[in-house]
């Protein structure tokens, strides 16, 4: 089980968790790490309070797609981490 992290982001931001990147293709090939792309799928771990306007639709937990480039990449106790805007998120899965 993953440890609670103790950071609040502001506003419209929301820190992911990264899933792992592939290690086998479909066909069972091995990929090595420097051909691992990075992965664009990750869960939610802690969410801010939102605009004035705008109420956030992501809660803690949920898993998300994001863009390849999207975020910025922070470690916390230890844990890599990306902390982003909610508009960055594309899709909720």
């Amino acid at each position: 089980m993953a440890k609670k992290v103790n950071i609040t982001p502001l506003h419209d931001r929301v820190v992911v968790k990264a899933d792992a990147a592939e290690t086998k293709t479909a066909g069972g090939i091995i990929i090595p790490d420097t051909a691992k792309e990075k992965p664009q799928r990750g869960t939610v771990v802690a969410v801010g309070s939102g605009k004035k306007d705008e109420p956030m639709t992501l809660k803690a937990g949920n898993t998300v797609l994001y863009g390849k480039y999207a975020g910025t990449e922070i470690t916390i106790d230890g844990q890599d981490l990306l902390i982003m805007r909610e508009s960055d998120i594309l899709a909720i899965v």
